[in-house]
């Protein structure tokens, strides 16, 4: 089985997608503090899927 064809991946890359959109609107001071966290966070769970 391809990584891909995994549903709860794709799940987890919609969610960074939409995470990454949503941290790009904030001001600067947020997207440095605990924007950064979050993508991280975000980004992890894909990451630690593959």
């Amino acid at each position: 089985m391809n990584l891909d064809e995994l549903r709860v991946y794709k799940i987890a890359m919609e969610i960074s997608e939409k995470v990454w959109s949503i941290v790009n609107s904030w001001d600067y001071f947020s997207k440095d503090t605990i924007g950064k966290q979050l993508i991280r966070a975000c980004d992890s769970i894909a990451a630690n899927l593959s």
